[in-house]
């Protein structure tokens, strides 16, 4: 048996298949503009054409590097639908643009980039001053130029992001109360005192305001521009959420002097978001070129007009388009292939970082390897979006990731009415379900409802919960896939999860009970691994144990996503779940009720993650061995050919 299994683990991480993003092949449409998680943009004439393109750089995996999207010059200059992306360099942190006399500058911390467009990142010249001596606990550390004092020598203006008050996770108090501190961001001032030939900086000083210093909630990206027209120089600022401020200059354009902040009406629909001002329409005012944490980029306009008190005012974000290569939808995109709209092909339903749930139509008829796709378009239950959102205390990890939703799921038909359903966990570890009360061919989804257990006591929770179940509630570790999957064959759906302290456990479904009242969650799984967070495998242990999926705590905890899927066809379901690619845990048989599984290993070698992968399974070519549609980091998805497939 130990020679047998050699064999195998040779087979499944050797034989490996190309893991290939999977094409939308459909120009008819176009789709929102996005790299990987987390887009820092860099508006600029790129290709010396006379007109704006987009330079956007993307700082993690899979999808590390920095992209050019070539403005085309046709259809509306304020909103041109651009060509896909063209990787120009590496991916980048904490790189900035910033513009003096109509030339763009192109910084990182105490990093200038000469000549960008021909150069990239690949030549730098070291800016005379520490990149880290700001004392706090830094994360976002944001340089620009500009004349700050109005001298016409180039000065130094630089935006840190302190996490240090803040910490960062499992600090609530039983009333949901954050009992550490803000994040905070602070804008410095360096002034040079030398010439913009050979600069030299004094000390960097926080800028101050009427009310203290300069202080927004994180990652202040600071943009000075005169908004008013006043002739001096205000400065616009982001956060880590989703919102601006704005300070207004009451000074000069020598002697700058700040008003308290106003927080200005806009919104994004993420957060982590890294906003430069630029004139992008041309007509004479200061727009905001905004990146998201999913990858997109919005262009919010100013109207040119200013409030009663002087105060700029903009247009609502429109999230910029281009022309349709690989699917994408958010970040940490959560796929489930079914059929929602009953033509005879899979579909795709799927979860993002963002919280929403999208349905991405197959056009194409089974037996399409590569099919035709739809745009992704965002479901609704009632009648309105769907969009969990953690709110200022539903994150373990804090109110700072108050915007994100990490919606995860699986379809099936739950409560046996012949529609299919949509089973979803997210951020808060609540377990739902969206009814669809429409047709078969048109799905309609009521508004979701806790997925319940008769449990013989008070419902289960982790830990670190800050907050109790509801009676029959159902609550388990965050962003872990729940599988409606009927295990024992009796023809009601079961539930296969994390329970509430990372064990791998079944639900079994109550036949002919309302709405589908599952059992309490059984432990009879075993595997021949520890398991943590962000990895497959943490440790092999000698004998086979009682399998635990992540035994990590509070915000590493969870995380996990799988699928099931008789993957090597001797047979048995095996479980394939995230880990760096993704990990096969093969089915080793069951006895006594007791199911054996033994992890093999990666089926590639491929780093799609960062946080997490989640795989489902597909045949898109329709020869009955299952493939796998593995959703990444970088919110693409990648397909993975079954090696048994001729």
């Amino acid at each position: 048996m130990k020679y047998l299994h050699i064999i195998f683990t040779t087979f499944v991480t050797t034989s490996l298949i190309a893991q290939t993003p999977l094409p939308y092949n459909n120009p008819d449409i176009q789709v929102d503009l996005g790299v990987g998680l987390w887009a820092w943009p860099l508006p600029m004439d790129y290709d010396d054409d006379g007109d704006y393109d987009l330079v956007v750089t993307c700082p993690d995996v899979p999808y590390n590097g920095t992209y050019f999207f070539e403005n085309p010059g046709t259809g509306d200059p304020k909103m041109p639908v651009f060509k896909p992306a063209v990787h120009i360099a590496k991916g980048q942190q904490n790189v900035q643009i910033s513009y003096i006399k109509d030339q763009a500058y192109i910084t990182s911390p105490a990093k200038h980039y000469h000549h960008f467009k021909s150069n990239q990142f690949n030549r730098n010249y070291a800016l005379p001053i520490n990149a880290k001596f700001h004392p706090g606990k830094t994360r976002a550390n944001q340089w620009k130029f500009a004349d700050y004092d109005g001298d016409e020598i180039t000065d130094l203006i630089i935006g840190i992001g302190d996490w240090a008050d803040y910490g960062w996770d499992n600090a609530f108090n039983a009333e949901g109360e954050w009992t550490r501190g803000p994040l905070h961001g602070y804008v410095y001032f360096a002034k040079n005192t030398g010439t913009n030939e050979k600069p030299k900086y004094t000390k960097p000083e926080k800028i101050q305001t009427e009310d203290g210093p300069v202080d927004t909630y994180g990652m202040p990206s600071p943009n000075l521009a005169d908004f008013d027209k006043d002739g001096d120089l205000d400065l616009l600022c982001g956060e880590f959420l989703d919102g601006f401020l704005y300070y207004q200059n009451t000074g000069t354009s020598t002697a700058p002097k700040y008003a308290k902040p106003v927080r200005l009406p806009i919104r994004l629909d993420l957060q982590m978001i890294t906003p430069t001002v630029i004139d992008w329409d041309k007509d004479g005012d200061m727009d905001i070129i905004s990146g998201d944490e999913d990858g997109r980029v919005a262009f919010i306009e100013n109207t040119g007009k200013l409030t009663a008190t002087n105060i700029p005012t903009f247009s609502k974000p429109r999230y910029f388009q281009q022309e349709p290569e690989n699917i994408k939808f958010g970040a940490l995109v959560t796929p489930f292939a079914y059929d929602w709209d009953a033509d005879g092909d899979q579909d795709l339903i799927c979860g993002n970082t963002a919280g929403h749930i999208g349905f991405i139509e197959n056009l194409s008829k089974p037996g399409v390897e590569f099919p035709k796709w739809a745009e992704p378009v965002l479901l609704k239950a009632d009648g309105k979006t769907i969009h969990i959102q953690a709110g200022k205390n539903g994150s373990i990890q804090g109110p700072a990731e108050a915007k994100w939703g990490y919606t995860t799921l699986s379809v099936a038909d739950w409560d046996n009415d012949s529609l299919p359903d949509i089973i979803v966990n997210s951020i808060h570890g609540k377990v739902v379900w969206y009814r669809n009360k429409g047709t078969r061919t048109k799905p309609v989804l009521e508004s979701a409802r806790p997925v319940k257990v008769q449990w013989k006591a008070n419902p289960p929770k982790p830990a670190w919960n800050w907050w109790n179940p509801e009676p029959g509630h159902l609550v388990t570790q965050w962003r872990t896939t729940p599988y409606a999957y009927d295990w024992n064959k009796d023809g009601t759906q079961d539930l296969l999860l994390l329970d509430h302290e990372g064990y791998f456990v079944l639900h079994k479904g109550i036949p002919n009970s309302p709405m589908n009242t599952l059992q309490p969650p059984e432990r009879m799984f075993l595997g021949d691994g520890e398991y943590n967070s962000r990895h497959s495998l943490k440790k092999r242990t000698s004998k086979p144990s009682t399998l635990r999926l992540n035994g990590d705590s509070a915000g590493r905890s969870g995380r996990r996503k799988f699928t099931l899927s008789d993957w090597n066809g001797d047979g048995l379901v095996d479980l394939l779940m995230n880990s760096p690619n993704v990990s096969l845990l093969r089915n080793m048989g069951t006895k006594e009720g007791i199911t054996t599984f033994r992890d093999v290993g990666t089926l590639a070698r491929k780093r799609l993650a960062g946080h997490t992968t989640s795989p489902t399974i597909v045949d898109f070519n329709n020869d009955s061995i299952p493939d796998l549609l593995i959703g990444a980091e970088d919110g693409f998805l990648y397909y993975h050919r079954n090696p048994r497939t001729k």
